[in-house]
């Protein structure tokens, strides 16, 4: 019986080029097993600010937004690695996790922060 590789994605809360977060998750797929497949996603920047008015609107929804929802569902678990900012997470994070509050792309899906 033939096995569907994990698909793990990654997630930076920080949008800098030299990002420490960013440089930790390379690490980590790099320590990765045989048979998971890692992709990190690097489009937080592109999201536009969240608007609970379109949201649900699949005729008015961004590409982008689009886009988020499509990489989440498809993976099999969610990997963050993120900065403090401000007592809490950076902005641009934030904004991509509340445009994904109604749709359900975490539902039942391991992550860990």
């Amino acid at each position: 019986m033939e096995h569907t590789p994990i698909r793990i994605l990654g997630i930076s809360g920080s949008l800098r080029e030299k990002s420490t977060n960013s440089r930790l998750l390379t690490a980590f797929a790099e320590l990765l097993p045989v048979g998971v497949n890692y992709a990190a996603y690097n489009g937080l920047a592109e999201l536009p600010h969240f608007n609970p008015d379109l949201d649900g609107d699949e005729q008015r929804t961004n590409e982008a937004v689009q886009n988020w929802r499509s990489v989440l569902q498809s993976a099999d678990a969610v990997v963050i690695c993120t900065p403090e900012y401000a007592r809490g997470v950076p902005g641009s994070l934030k904004n991509g996790l509340d445009w994904i509050v109604s749709s359900g792309e975490f539902v039942d899906k391991p992550t860990v922060v």
